[in-house]
């Protein structure tokens, strides 16, 4: 079960993303497996802020920042300015309403 960033860390030495995650944290997830299109698929069909924060910073790691700011800004969230990793751990804190 994922309750906070360490387990969800953890989580990625599975095959899959744990169950019952929301679409956001499973776009994330696979973000940090390195499967970029398979995120994409995921957060593009969601029409939340999360999924669009999320969204937004797939595009940053794919180098589109013009792409990512118009989903930043449909996140409601600053483009980002730090690095992907801290970023990425950032999203993974708020999404799981936790810090660490």
């Amino acid at each position: 079960m994922v309750v906070n960033v360490a387990a969800f860390i953890a989580s990625l030495d599975g095959a899959a993303p744990a169950p019952g995650l929301s679409a956001p944290l499973a776009g994330l997830w696979w973000a940090a497996k390195g499967d970029w299109d398979q995120a994409h698929k995921i957060v593009q069909d969601d029409n939340g802020r999360d999924a669009a924060w999320v969204h937004a910073y797939l595009h940053r790691v794919e180098g589109d920042l013009g792409n990512a700011g118009y989903w930043y800004r449909q996140a409601g969230q600053p483009a980002a300015k730090d690095s992907l990793e801290a970023e990425w751990e950032r999203i993974a804190a708020t999404l799981l309403g936790s810090k660490t």
